[in-house]
């Protein structure tokens, strides 16, 4: 056997004889943190390694643990591009569905006025021929005491609820609003006036419920 002092420098060195410094076998680590074959991470890859100059630590890469390949920019834009079309339609629909909705109560609210109206006009007009007599008893100056006081109550009702009563000597004669029943000419008469009124009329806001019927004079 020989001894460790009867070896060359090269046994020493733990090399072959004749192997110089070059030849000395190379060993590397695999330090990659995903494995090549298969394409995930390997274990303990998430550890920091010292894989900087001078000892620096190399930061480990954000998307490492992850199990699938980013999405490349093209397929990112298609993404966005049809989340904005599709919140664009859901915007139009519900803003068509808000005009529709505004527009039925909008019409819910005129069909109730008309509704109101047309419903005051019928309690109106069943009245007429009452609020006739009770016209012609004032006009003869039969309406006194306690039946004053009574028409007086009935006049403010209708009021509250719109009801206009009109017509009156000297007014000029409209015939939209008048029905002449009589005419007297008078050449000195610049227009045509009313001098008497037989029925008084009633209207509702703008809405004529029955014209005044009057007698008028004027020019021939």
């Amino acid at each position: 056997m020989t001894s460790p002092e009867d070896r060359g420098p090269e046994e020493q060195a733990g090399r072959e004889p004749g192997q110089g410094p070059e030849d000395k076998p190379f060993h590397f680590t695999d330090k990659r943190k995903v494995d090549p074959e298969t394409g995930r991470p390997r274990e303990g890859a998430d550890a920091g390694s010292a894989g900087g100059p001078a000892g620096e630590s190399t930061e480990s890469d954000p998307l490492a643990g992850l199990d699938f390949e980013p999405s490349d920019e093209a397929e990112v834009d298609a993404a966005v591009l049809a989340a904005k079309a599709e919140a664009a339609e859901h915007l139009d629909a519900l803003q068509r569905e808000r005009a529709s909705f505004t527009n039925y109560r909008n019409r819910s609210l005129r069909d109730q006025e008309a509704a109101r109206t047309k419903g005051i006009e019928d309690v109106l007009t069943a009245l007429l021929p009452v609020l006739d007599d009770i016209d012609r008893a004032r006009q003869h100056g039969e309406l006194t005491g306690p039946f004053a006081a009574i028409s007086d109550k009935l006049d403010g009702s209708l009021e509250k609820f719109g009801i206009e009563r009109y017509g009156a000597v000297g007014d000029e004669f409209d015939p939209t609003v008048h029905e002449a029943l009589m005419h007297q000419p008078d050449p000195e008469a610049a227009a045509t006036t009313v001098n008497l009124v037989i029925e008084p009329g009633y209207r509702i806001g703008d809405r004529v419920v029955r014209a005044a019927r009057v007698s008028v004079v004027g020019p021939q």
